[in-house]
């Protein structure tokens, strides 16, 4: 494990082998979009409006005894949050015709005075459809500006490479949450735009050792460049990704309920974007005629 991390000269033929990823990366898109199509998501409250409450108890609180007297609410969820069972998070859909906020007290009187509340958030359904359309424009957004910025950055097929990552990225992840119906709500789209920042670094660490091995070898075929760009790049990738993935991982298995979303959108856009790095956004690039960058980047004036 030690000489895996070593500063050490990898020789893997990830471009001989970018068919196998190509196919894994097939599957997991058509899953995920006709999970998308058919299942849809599996939205918090919002997004479908809706009421949130955090209660606490001095005591152990009996999820059963709560679930019962709480039977009256639709689409009623409860889940526990903290390691000493003090403390739940309720959900809930009130009906058209009902209000919102006489749900919450009549909650609060079900409950008895044993309880406090620590948070209370009413959503409604039109804000919830505004949150929809802002956030799906939110994510458009980054991903053209990022891409804008590899275009000046580098050049038009390295910005072409990176989106293509970048959405393959979100879709399987954002795939995954329809197929499990995970709760998809604001939370996990910042994960997925923090996901997207972090992706597109990544490659571009990746891409300038691209750009850099095109200007020294002129002469060396572009598939023999790509893989040595990912060979001497790897160890640092490998090693940024698992330093990432144990700190979501810690934070998803202690974050508790309210960060649950985040941290699991986190997780999966870490392992898919170390994954597409390698097999996306580099492959990709040997379907453009990247010699002429090495050429451009050989005449480029030079900061003293």
């Amino acid at each position: 494990m030690r000489k895996l991390f070593a500063k050490h000269q990898f020789n893997f033929d990830f471009i001989k082998q970018r068919k196998l990823g190509y196919l894994f990366s097939v599957v997991l898109l058509v899953i995920s979009l006709v999970s998308l199509s058919t299942r849809g998501l599996n939205y918090g409250i919002d997004f479908e409006g809706g009421i949130l409450v955090e209660a606490s108890s001095e005591k152990s609180i009996n999820m059963e005894d709560v679930r019962q007297k709480l039977s009256f609410l639709r689409d009623l969820s409860i889940q526990s949050a903290g390691t000493e069972g003090k403390t739940i998070l309720i959900q809930a859909k009130p009906e058209s015709n009902e209000n919102a906020n006489q749900l919450v007290n009549q909650m609060k009187e079900v409950l008895g005075a044993g309880y406090s509340y620590d948070q209370v958030e009413v959503v409604g359904p039109t804000i919830g459809n505004e949150l929809k359309e802002k956030s799906l424009l939110a994510s458009i957004l980054a991903l053209l500006a990022i891409s804008i910025y590899i275009w000046f950055r580098f050049e038009w097929p390295f910005a072409i490479g990176c989106m293509a990552s970048l959405t393959h990225d979100l879709i399987i992840v954002v795939g995954f949450f329809s197929v499990f119906q995970v709760e998809f709500d604001m939370i996990v789209v910042a994960g997925l735009l923090s996901l997207a920042g972090y992706d597109c670094n990544d490659t571009i660490v990746t891409y300038d050792r691209v750009r850099e091995n095109l200007r020294k070898f002129r002469k060396m075929e572009v598939d023999n460049v790509l893989n040595k760009s990912v060979n001497e790049t790897l160890s640092r990738t490998l090693l940024t990704s698992l330093t990432t993935l144990f700190v979501v991982l810690i934070l998803l298995f202690v974050g508790g309920a309210t960060l649950e979303g985040f941290s699991l959108a986190m997780v999966l856009g870490t392992i898919f974007g170390t994954y597409s790095s390698i097999y996306v956004a580099v492959p990709l690039l040997r379907y453009f005629d990247i010699k002429s960058v090495g050429e451009q980047v050989d005449l480029a004036p030079k900061n003293d």
